[in-house]
């Protein structure tokens, strides 16, 4: 039996105040992140900095401000975009990237977001499963795979896991990112990273982490 073909994709949602994102009852499993602004749901209310879980059917209220928003969805590879209203909002895709699959019998979907003081660093290090990352604030370089990329605010960008990666943060200010990861749902509640280099497992470390979601999900 072959494989089903999945992947991980962000998407930007950005609503007018009033305006519903009705979200289909496709069993898409999705976190939501609200990056500025306000949301209701069924589960209660959402703003700045905090992020909702659900799969399929589900609507999304922006409240009097409007509402930013990031929207992560684990998929079938090329399955349809739910966009806001062109008149009430609207929807991008900022990153998709393939999931190679199985990761593991149970799997859960982390969302958390990790910050830097200024000058700040994750040493080479790789993960336990695939994710997606996108800046909220300050400025970070990635460095993974043989290349160098920096990223200002909004900049998304994807890592595999097992390829390592070095994480240098902006000398000048607090840098911090958003990211959604599909892991081994037995890493549940337990850090997901590991360094290459064993001098640096011992060393102070100088990101922080908040943890957003971590639920074990059906696909």
């Amino acid at each position: 039996m072959t494989t089903p073909a999945y992947e991980l994709r962000l998407i930007e949602d950005k609503l007018h105040s009033g305006t519903v994102l009705e979200l289909p009852a496709d069993n898409i499993n999705r976190v939501v992140y609200v990056a500025h602004g306000s949301i209701k749901t069924s589960e209660g209310r959402f703003e700045d900095n905090s992020a909702w879980c659900g799969r399929g059917a589900a609507r999304l209220v922006a409240e009097a401000n409007g509402a930013a928003l990031w929207r992560f969805e684990v998929v079938l590879a090329g399955a349809a975009v739910t966009s806001a209203s062109v008149k009430a909002g609207t929807s991008r895709v900022k990153l998709t990237a393939p999931l190679k699959w199985p990761i593991a019998d149970a799997v859960l979907l982390r969302a958390d977001s990790v910050a830097f003081p200024p000058g700040g660093c994750a040493y080479l290090h790789t993960h336990q499963g695939p994710g997606i990352r996108c800046l909220i604030e300050g400025g970070v370089r990635i460095d993974t795979d043989g290349h160098s990329t920096c990223y200002a605010p909004g900049g998304a960008w994807f890592e595999a896991g097992p390829i390592p990666v070095f994480a240098q943060a902006a000398a000048d200010r607090p840098s911090r990112f958003i990211r959604v990861m599909v892991l081994p749902v037995r890493l549940k509640g337990l850090s997901s990273i590991a360094y290459v280099n064993a001098e640096d497992r011992d060393k102070p470390k100088s990101q922080s982490y908040k943890i957003f979601v971590d639920q074990p999900i059906d696909v």
